[in-house]
């Protein structure tokens, strides 16, 4: 778990420094992506089957997360890497990644997920106030990330306090 924490914070310090620069923000997104998830547990976490990560609206994050994580073990299930070809197909995930071309289909995406255990992870201005449980934003030439603290509650999820403490809540 501190290896994981120290990757999240490695990563952080790396993009703020301007090293991670030489990474495609896709490669960034996927990354992170895939260690928010560590960090947040779901109410059947201890079930069988697929853990599917649905990416909307961004084909370079579609493609690296497949490449990097499709067929991998997470506990006693495994990844599922989906590409959604519309907001309906969001709530059989237990992910959503929405990328910025489909940030205006996002309320449609929220409606679709609401009161299910979804983690929405979106790339868009304003849109951790609209509902997003987690949105990326840049402050001060530095990726950040936003926690909507109300959406993960009423999604029956539990956010680590260790991811938490590096969020900026809402």
């Amino acid at each position: 778990m501190k290896t994981s924490i120290f990757l999240i914070l490695s990563i952080f310090t790396q993009i703020g420094t301007g090293v991670a620069q030489e990474r495609p923000p896709h490669e960034i997104h996927a990354a992170m992506l895939y260690n928010f998830i560590k960090y947040v547990q779901w109410p059947n976490e201890g079930e069988t089957g697929d853990f599917v990560v649905g990416v909307i609206g961004d084909d370079n994050v579609f493609n690296t997360l497949k490449q990097w994580y499709d067929g991998k073990p997470k506990g006693s299930k495994k990844y599922v890497i989906k590409k959604l070809g519309s907001a309906s197909e969001s709530s059989d995930c237990q992910v959503v990644y929405v990328g910025k071309s489909k940030n205006r289909d996002f309320d449609t995406i929220k409606s679709s997920t609401a009161g299910k255990s979804i983690l929405t992870i979106t790339d868009g201005n304003g849109l951790g106030q609209k509902g997003s449980c987690i949105n990326f934003k840049v402050v001060d030439g530095k990726l950040k990330f936003e926690l909507n603290q109300a959406t993960v509650n009423g999604s029956n999820l539990k956010i680590s306090s260790q991811l938490s403490s590096m969020a900026i809540l809402i």
